[in-house]
C-alpha cells in the first residue's frame, strides 16, 4: 500500500495534517538522497576545492529543484488542504477560488525557483528583472486579449456572480458551470454540448444565476368566454385563489389571481404565485397538478375556455323595395 492509500484519506479528515506533506516530499526526498551520496563522492575524489566548484552550485540547484518540486506536488492537493483548514477555523472557502490559489502559488514557485538558480550560476537577475519593464509593456501589447480574459477571471471570482455547478444564463450561453480557468469558463449546455466562454466576454455580459433563486414563478393569464356570467367569473377566481393559498407547494407570500383585461377573445384572470421548489422536475409538477385542479373548477362551474375566433355579420344582400315587390 504506498503513502498517499494508506494516509491521504486520514488527512482528508483532518487527523495527521502532517502526512500530506511527507506524501507529496518522498519522491524528490528520494531523489535528494542520491545526490547527497553522488556529490560526497565527488568532493573525495577531488582535491581542490576550485575544480569542483560547478559541482556545489550544481548540488545546490537540484535541492531547489527538489524543493520546487515537492511544493508543487504539494499544490495539487493544497485544494483539499485549504479546505481542512478552513473547516477547522469554521470558515469557508469559494470553490472557484481554490482552482486559482492552486496555480498562483505554482507560479510564484517557479518564478522564485528560476531566479535562485540563476543567482546561483552567477546569473544578474536584477538586470532581467529590470528589463522586464519594457518587455513586459511589448508583451501586454501582443497579449492583451489573454490579460483581459485573466482580469475577466478574477472579477468573476471577487464578484462571485456565480459558483461551480450552478445554472447561470447570458445572452451567449445557457448552462450548468463546470469548471472556471484564468482564461476561459466552461458551461454544459442542457443539450449537453461543452462552451468555453472567454472570461472577458462573460464578465461583461449580464449574468441570471437560476441556481440562486428561493422560488420558482408560474405565470399565466387564463382566458374565459365572453358569455361567462359575472357569478361565475367571481365564483371561478374564489375557488383558484382558495386552491393556490392552501396548495402545500405553493409559496404563499405572493400568490395574484385577478381578472386583468378585456381580450380580443375572452375575459383574462391573471394568475401570478411561485413554487417552493426550485427544482425544474418538481416545477414542472406542481404546475402540471395546478392546471388540472383549475380545468376541474372551471369544468365544475360550466365555464368555458375562450380561443381565437371571428364573428362575420351579414348585411341583406337587396333593398327592401325589392323584397316587398317579389
Amino acid at each position: 500500500m504506498n503513502c498517499y492509500s494508506r494516509n491521504y484519506p486520514r488527512y482528508i479528515i483532518g487527523v495527521k495534517n502532517w502526512n500530506l506533506v511527507r506524501c507529496e516530499f518522498e519522491k524528490p526526498t528520494r531523489v535528494l538522497i542520491i545526490l547527497i551520496g553522488i556529490y560526497y563522492s565527488l568532493s573525495v575524489i577531488q582535491s581542490e576545492i576550485d575544480s569542483y566548484s560547478w559541482i556545489r552550485s550544481g548540488f545546490r540547484s537540484a535541492i531547489v529543484l527538489l524543493l520546487a518540486w515537492g511544493l508543487i506536488r504539494l499544490t495539487g492537493v493544497s485544494s483539499h488542504w485549504i479546505e481542512s483548514i478552513g473547516k477547522k477555523f469554521s470558515f469557508e472557502f469559494d470553490r472557484i477560488l481554490l482552482p486559482f490559489l492552486s496555480k498562483m502559488i505554482r507560479a510564484v514557485i517557479l518564478v522564485l525557483c528560476f531566479t535562485v538558480i540563476a543567482q546561483e550560476w552567477g546569473y544578474e537577475v536584477t538586470g532581467f528583472i529590470a528589463g522586464l519593464g519594457l518587455g513586459g509593456l511589448a508583451f501586454a501589447l501582443a497579449a492583451k486579449d489573454a490579460i483581459s480574459n485573466i482580469f475577466g477571471g478574477i472579477i468573476i471570482i471577487t464578484e462571485k456572480p456565480f459558483s461551480l455547478d450552478d445554472w447561470i444564463e447570458t445572452p451567449s450561453v445557457e448552462g450548468t458551470v463546470e469548471s472556471i480557468s484564468f482564461r476561459s469558463t466552461r458551461i454544459r449546455t442542457f443539450a449537453q454540448a461543452l462552451v468555453t466562454m472567454p472570461n472577458s466576454t462573460l464578465a461583461n455580459e449580464p449574468i441570471t444565476n437560476w441556481s440562486r433563486m428561493g422560488k420558482r414563478r408560474i405565470t399565466f393569464h387564463l382566458g374565459l368566454t365572453y358569455s361567462t356570467k359575472l357569478e361565475q367569473i367571481e365564483t371561478v377566481i374564489d375557488e383558484i385563489r382558495q386552491l393556490l393559498t392552501h396548495h402545500p407547494e405553493i409559496d404563499q407570500e405572493t400568490v395574484f389571481v385577478h381578472l386583468d383585461r378585456f381580450g380580443m377573445n375572452s375575459l383574462d384572470i391573471f394568475l401570478y404565485f411561485f413554487t417552493s421548489s426550485t427544482q425544474w422536475s418538481d416545477w414542472l409538477k406542481t404546475k402540471e397538478a395546478c392546471m388540472l385542479s383549475i380545468l376541474e373548477i372551471l369544468e365544475r362551474n360550466h365555464v368555458s375556455i375562450a380561443f381565437p375566433s371571428t364573428s362575420l355579420y351579414f348585411e341583406s344582400a337587396f333593398p327592401d323595395s325589392i323584397n316587398k315587390s317579389t
